[in-house]
C-alpha cells in the first residue's frame, strides 16, 4: 500500500483519525508486558511515556525547539539510542520529520537546517523565524497494553504564516524486558495553498533518526538491512524494507530498527556511519521535487522496533513480519 497522495498518483491513503476525546495529564495501562504511563508537562513543553517506573520516551513540543521531536529514545536497559545535539550537524534532532519548501511563490524554507532559521544569525537566543510548532492534543489514552498519542501541528514561515497543517500519531506497545515497538503515522496536509516539495538526495528521510556516536557505526555499531547489506557503503541509497542499529555498549547489546509500512512500494535509505538513517519516499517521488496541490497530502507510516541484541537475536525480520500484520 502507497502511504501518500500526491495529484499525479492514486493511491491509498493511510486513515489517521483524531479522536475527540478529553485529554488526560496522565494516562496508565498495565498490559501482560509492561505498565505504560504518559506524563504531561505543557510548561516544559514534553510529553514522556514511562514504563515500569522509567522513562522511554519524551515527545519535544517546547517553543525553545524549531522543530518537535522525540528525544531521549532509551534502550532497554535505560541507555540514549539517541542524541538530541549532535556534533557534527546540530541541527539533528533525535527522531523527527523536516523537508525543505516552497508555498505559493513564498521563500524557499529549509525546515531541516533549522540552525539557519535564527531570526538573527548566528543569535539562538534570538528565537527562529521559520519553524514547525505544535498546537495541540487530540487523544491520549492507554488500554489494553498500548499508549497513544495523537498531535496537531503546524509548519510556519516568517513566524505567522502557514504553509502545512500536521496531524501526528504515535502508538508504543510494551514488548516485555524493557522492549517496546512505536508506531508512528503521519499526514502533512497543504490547506494554505500549493506547496513545492524540495527534498534532495542528500538531506532528506521521513523520518531522521539520528542514533547517540556510542551505537554509530563509528564507534563499532553493526548497520544492517533487510537483505543483508551493511554499513553506510552497503546500505546508503539501497532499496530496503527495514534497517536496524545495533551495539554492545558497557557489555550490553541492544539496537533500534526502522521499519517500513508499506512493503509494497520500494524505498531507498538514507544512511550514516556516524548515526543518521531513514527511508525515503516511495520511488517515484524519492528525492525529486513536486507539487503537493492545495487540500492535497502526503501521509507516511513506520514501526521503530526497541530491542535487546543484535539483528539476529532481537529477532527483528520476525518481529517487522509481526508489525505489518498487525501483531505488536
Amino acid at each position: 500500500m502507497n502511504l501518500f497522495c500526491v495529484p499525479s498518483l492514486v493511491v491509498a491513503l493511510l486513515n489517521v483519525t483524531l479522536l475527540n476525546v478529553a485529554l488526560l495529564d496522565v494516562a496508565s495501562v498495565s498490559g501482560d508486558d509492561a505498565s505504560l504511563e504518559v506524563q504531561r508537562d505543557d510548561d516544559a513543553g514534553e510529553l514522556t511515556v514511562v514504563m515500569e517506573g522509567r522513562e522511554i520516551l519524551t515527545y519535544q513540543y517546547g517553543q525553545d525547539f524549531a522543530i518537535p521531536h522525540y528525544w531521549p529514545v532509551r534502550s532497554p536497559s535505560g541507555k540514549l539510542l539517541t542524541v538530541q545535539h549532535p556534533n557534527p550537524y546540530p541541527h539533528h534532532r533525535s527522531l523527527w520529520i523536516a523537508d525543505k519548501l516552497q508555498c505559493d511563490g513564498g521563500p524557499v524554507v529549509d525546515f531541516y537546517h533549522c540552525v539557519k532559521n535564527y531570526n538573527r544569525k548566528d543569535q539562538p537566543e534570538s528565537g527562529f523565524r521559520h519553524f514547525i510548532r505544535h498546537q495541540r492534543f487530540g487523544a491520549i489514552k492507554a488500554e489494553a497494553g498500548r499508549a497513544v498519542i495523537e498531535a496537531e501541528l503546524t509548519w510556519f514561515v516568517n513566524k505567522t504564516t502557514p504553509v502545512l497543517d500536521e496531524r501526528r500519531r504515535v502508538s508504543v506497545t510494551a514488548l516485555g524486558d524493557g522492549e517496546y515497538l512505536l508506531d508512528l503515522a503521519w499526514e502533512l496536509k497543504a490547506s494554505h495553498g500549493d506547496v513545492k516539495i524540495l527534498s534532495d538526495d542528500v538531506h532528506y528521510a521521513w523520518p531522521y533518526v539520528r542514533m547517540h556516536p556510542q551505537f554509530s557505526g563509528e564507534s563499532g555499531g553493526t548497520l544492517v538491512n533487510d537483505r543483508g547489506q551493511q554499513g553506510q557503503s552497503g546500505t546508503h541509497g539501497q532499496v530496503a524494507k527495514w534497517i536496524d542499529y545495533s551495539n554492545t555498549v558497557a557489555g550490553t547489546t541492544e539496537g533500534l530498527a526502522l521499519f517500513i509500512f508499506d512493503e509494497g512500494n520500494e524505498h531507498r535509505w538514507l544512511t550514516r556511519e556516524y548515526g543518521t538513517f531513514g527511508p525515503r519516499r516511495p520511488e517515484a517521488y524519492s528525492g525529486s521535487k513536486f507539487n503537493l496541490r492545495v487540500g492535497d497530502s502526503l501521509r507516511g507510516r513506520v514501526g521503530i522496533l526497541v530491542h535487546r541484541g543484535d539483528v539476529n537475536s532481537g529477532k527483528v525480520a520476525v518481529r517487522y513480519r509481526q508489525y505489518l500484520e498487525g501483531r505488536h
